[in-house]
């Protein structure tokens, strides 16, 4: 297994606001709110996660292939 990358860049699809976040390396986020416009980002139906959905970088569960 390569290293693992805890950093991503997160897109918000309603004002385009890219912010680079920290994940956490042990769980999933559902919810992120964007700090420019408010709106709450929920994972999409088939992502475990916002940063699956979102994100330049898969969250660290996924990139070690276990299960969120």
């Amino acid at each position: 297994m390569g290293i693992i990358r805890l950093r991503s860049v997160i897109q918000c699809p309603k004002c385009g606001n890219k912010k680079e976040e920290i994940m956490p390396e042990n769980a999933c986020v559902h919810f992120y709110e964007c700090t420019v416009c408010g709106e709450l980002l929920k994972a999409k139906p088939d992502t475990c996660c916002v940063f699956c959905s979102y994100g330049d970088v898969t969250c660290p569960p996924k990139q070690k292939r276990i299960k969120c």
